[in-house]
């Protein structure tokens, strides 16, 4: 695995993260929104990450092969299955002939605590870089003595 090869895990990881982060901000904005119909409610968004391997042949075309790296894909971004919220309230205009109301399924403290783990899988990765960096320079200043 080359240094090259870091800065792509490292960034598709960074980039995954940023989905993350942009539906948490999206889930945390539509929180306490209503509608006036259970279908008609925001549903919290939930990304959905895979691990991409890449396999190097190291046999010469013979069956031996080993994972060389791997990458995170956004493979979707999907809807939570949690019930919406439903409340009566008669007096809101919004309500039904029942007199309910339909709120998001967005739990905040979940959506606070999954922007924390975000935040920080990013700035670690932002350190993996920077140190990737510190590497190269090092391997520089060999070269010159």
């Amino acid at each position: 695995m080359s240094l090259a090869d870091i800065y792509d895990i490292s960034g598709s990881a960074m980039r995954a993260q940023t989905v993350r982060m942009n539906t948490i901000a999206s889930n945390l904005a539509n929180a306490n929104s209503a509608s006036a119909t259970e279908e008609g409610a925001f549903r919290a968004l939930k990304p959905v990450f895979m691990s991409i391997y890449e396999k190097m042949d190291i046999d010469g075309g013979q069956s031996r092969e080993r994972v060389s790296s791997a990458k995170v894909a956004v493979l979707d971004v999907i809807e939570s299955n949690r019930p919406v919220d439903q409340r009566y309230e008669p007096g809101n205009p919004l309500a039904n002939a029942d007199g309910y109301v339909y709120y998001s399924n967005v739990n905040t403290m979940e959506e606070m605590a999954d922007m924390m783990s975000a935040s920080r899988s990013f700035q670690t990765n932002i350190e993996v870089m920077g140190r990737i960096n510190s590497m190269k320079q090092s391997l520089l200043r060999l070269g010159q003595m």
